[in-house]
């Protein structure tokens, strides 16, 4: 019996502290039903995990189940057992796409940044214009200027090169729309009170609009590092030497006429969660900033 008062006495003051004592009737039902489509967006990571883990005969069963009955790691096995056979090592795609990754997210963002801080605070002759256009180039699909990238990328001569890979991916409209509406955000006066005491622009920009929008730099990393872990476009399109392709290009290799056919289907899906884990650690590491750069991009 005492031992029951103590612990009383542990979970009242948390008891008084609950959000949920607070609310009314109706809020508590809002909180529950938030709770239940959490839960039901989850499935999809759940079926993707689960997925990488079904034997052969849980694969192919009809009706789909989500979640797997006798967990196996033989999907894994099969697809390490494909990439030793491949003629290039599976380790040198996987250092191609880390380098263009990493490239890409560093170059994005500098590129994006030092598009929106003008357009945002120096407002020149037609900067409206141009902040339209670029929002304007959201509209076309990337299948329709496919061949516009191959010609431009044939005439620099940088097919078969890190270059080919990083070039087409520069431009991000939805990196500079998100950091333009944060920078919005910044008052003019402290722009100008840096600039009364001497600063230059470039200092300006790099020790005090950057490190006031990191949020906001943060998400363009986060989506620009989605796009280019995933893309195999610049592999397909630029890249004729096998060793500058990168690791989403190989593993489409393994899917490539798998529709209809039983051979590499745990391979293909042990390479899905392998491609999904590093978009799922990238964002759930940074999902405060990203959540922050909404918040502040719609708010003026």
């Amino acid at each position: 019996m005492q031992n029951a008062a103590v612990w009383w006495n542990k979970i009242k003051p948390w008891k008084k502290k609950s959000k949920l004592n607070s609310m009314d009737m109706f809020q508590k039902i809002l909180v529950v039903l938030l709770v239940l489509f959490s839960i039901f967006m989850l499935l999809p990571l759940i079926f993707i995990f689960n997925h990488a883990l079904k034997p052969y005969q849980e694969l192919f069963i009809y009706p789909p189940n989500i979640f797997v009955r006798e967990p196996s790691f033989q999907n894994f096995v099969e697809l390490f057992l494909v990439a030793s056979s491949s003629t290039v090592p599976v380790t040198r795609y996987l250092f191609n796409s880390l380098v263009i990754s990493g490239g890409a997210v560093v170059c994005v963002t500098i590129v994006s940044a030092l598009c929106a801080y003008p357009i945002s605070k120096h407002k020149f002759p037609g900067h409206k214009i141009v902040f339209a256009t670029i929002i304007l180039t959201l509209m076309f699909a990337p299948e329709a200027v496919q061949i516009p990238r191959y010609l431009v990328a044939s005439s620099l001569g940088i097919m078969n090169t890190y270059f080919g890979h990083l070039l087409p991916l520069l431009a991000m409209p939805v990196g500079v729309f998100l950091l333009k509406q944060f920078i919005d955000q910044l008052p003019n006066e402290l722009l100008e009170a840096a600039r009364i005491d001497g600063a230059t622009e470039i200092h300006i920009f790099l020790r005090i609009v950057i490190p006031i929008c990191m949020p906001a730099v943060a998400t363009v990393a986060i989506l620009t590092f989605q796009q280019s872990w995933g893309n195999t476009e610049t592999s397909t399109l630029f890249m004729q030497d096998d060793e500058m392709k990168n690791f989403p290009f190989f593993l489409s290799t393994l899917t490539n006429g798998l529709a209809n056919n039983v051979a590499r289907q745990g391979a293909a899906a042990a390479a899905a969660m392998v491609m999904f884990i590093p978009n799922l650690i990238i964002f759930l590491v940074f999902q405060g900033k990203v959540i922050a750069t909404m918040a502040h991009s719609g708010i003026k």
